[in-house]
């Protein structure tokens, strides 16, 4: 089998079409980069929308296991943002012996669902005290989204 000029003539210019390949690549990765935050962006925006559902069905029903699916939830969110590079808030205050206390909005997080979570067993509380509840997670969850 004999190769032709114009064959050997392809392979002799496609070491020249490398530099112009690893240009376009830089921004390829920009663009999948672009693409890949704000598929992570619609996800959360997603996550928060099925929590705020579940946290209105919690209000209505009050059952157990609307209660462990709503903490579930409220733990998914959490860890997909901390994952996808949300910074954890810090904040420094004092309490009332004047120690110097170090909190974060995920503790706070955490304390709410405790909080709920007695309102639930409680079922003598009010649907409005557990939907305030409901409604301070998600103002938590929308400060760490932010």
């Amino acid at each position: 089998m004999k190769i032709t000029q114009d064959i050997r003539s392809q392979l002799d210019a496609s070491p020249k079409n490398v530099s112009q390949t690893v240009k376009g690549g830089q921004s390829f990765g920009n663009v999948v980069e672009s693409q890949s935050q704000k598929l992570k962006e619609t996800e959360l925006q997603k996550l928060m929308k099925d929590l705020t559902v579940q946290g209105e069905r919690l209000g209505r029903v009050r059952s157990f296991r609307d209660l462990a699916k709503y903490k579930r939830m409220v733990k998914n969110f959490v860890q997909e943002a901390v994952q996808y590079g949300m910074e954890l808030k810090h904040s420094h205050s004092w309490n009332m012996d004047g120690n110097n206390r170090k909190l974060t909005t995920v503790e706070e997080i955490d304390q709410k669902l405790v909080e709920l979570t007695e309102a639930v067993i409680e079922q003598e509380k009010k649907p409005i005290n557990i939907l305030g509840v409901i409604g301070e997670i998600k103002g938590l969850l929308v400060n760490l989204y932010t």
